[in-house]
């Protein structure tokens, strides 16, 4: 059986009624299944993660893309979480007998099918990207929804599909195929973001820039000179989570084989002692692979014969993944849920 997964990320996280119509769009097409939707509020987004074969997969991405745009109106919109547009980033992720080329057609596909049916501005990301400067989704996102429409004026900007013309009600979509991406926020003790924004930068594989001992920028012919962060294949920032009176280093891990759950969670407890603060737990948001939460179980877990769903729950405690919520595992693991 061959399994895709299609990520979509939307820019509503308080309307349950828009819950309820995404949920409703793919119901009944064949070939693919809703596993998860998770909606934050104070980013005012939704992470919605479907699965299927290649027809399934595209044909509900689609779907549920479409449904988000009769409902979500950029033009309203405020949150914590970076953001293009209403439906603001769909990615193709092979899961189990696919490939990435397979998924780079799919997302192809896509943006081609929707800019036409949606008169919305498209751009292909990671290992579908067309130019090297939108590889990375931060460099497409830059100026955010508020910048695009100047932005589209720029020949060096112009989308991949679709007309370089502002619609101010759906702004533009990313989509393009890539490595199982893991969303992934530590929680600080403390209300003040500027302690998870300095761990963020300190961290994350693009860095910071660099500062001299009177905490001025450090330029070479004119400029800025940056500082490489810590860990590969780690983004992250620092944000507000007002509901819980914490702060969140808030970390997408685009390759979890290399830097695993457990040393970010761990460098961000390294981090954090040094500026005073405590961890207290982290969430997944979404849906994990096994194999992600078995490698922080072998590292936190003494028992070297232990089975797998113990390992995962060694993991579950040491991360703190229920701190904030129940991690429940049969509605967390992406391995789980597909052989439901």
């Amino acid at each position: 059986m061959k399994i895709i997964e299609c990520v979509p990320n939307f820019s509503e996280g308080k309307n349950s009624d828009t819950f309820d119509a995404l949920k409703d769009s793919i119901k009944n097409i064949p070939d693919v299944k809703l596993l998860s939707l998770e909606p934050d509020g104070d980013y005012n987004r939704v992470v919605v993660t479907l699965a299927g074969n290649e027809n399934g997969i595209l044909n509900g991405a689609i779907a549920i893309t479409k449904t988000a745009a009769d409902l979500i109106d950029m033009r309203n919109h405020k949150g914590e979480h970076p953001r293009l547009g209403a439906i603001d980033v769909v990615p193709f992720v092979p899961v189990k007998n696919a490939t990435m080329d397979e998924c780079v057609n799919l997302s192809k596909e896509f943006g081609k099918r929707i800019s036409n049916e949606l008169s919305v501005p498209v751009y292909l990301y990671e290992e579908a990207a067309q130019k090297p400067n939108r590889k990375n989704l931060s460099d497409i996102r830059k100026g955010e929804y508020e910048g695009l429409e100047a932005k589209l004026q720029n020949e060096e900007w112009y989308p991949d599909f679709g007309k370089n013309i502002f619609n101010s009600k759906l702004g533009a979509i990313v989509t393009g195929a890539r490595f199982f991406l893991v969303a992934y926020n530590v929680n600080i003790n403390s209300t003040d973001a500027k302690y998870a924004k300095e761990i963020a930068e300190i961290l994350r594989e693009s860095g910071r820039v660099k500062r001299d001992e009177n905490g001025i920028i450090v330029k070479v012919n004119g400029q800025s000179v940056k500082e490489p962060g810590k860990l590969k294949h780690f983004k992250g920032m620092g944000v507000s989570l007002e509901k819980y009176n914490l702060t969140q280093v808030s970390i997408n891990l685009t390759n979890y084989n290399v830097t695993p759950l457990h040393v970010a969670f761990e460098e961000v407890k390294n981090e954090a002692a040094k500026l005073g603060v405590e961890v207290i737990g982290s969430e997944i948001v979404g849906l994990v692979p096994l194999e992600a939460m078995l490698q922080a179980g072998r590292f936190y877990s003494s028992d070297k014969s232990a089975d797998e769903i113990s390992l995962v729950d060694v993991a579950i405690d040491k991360l703190g993944l229920s701190r904030l919520n129940p991690f429940i595992k049969s509605e967390k693991i992406i391995d789980f849920m597909i052989k439901q």
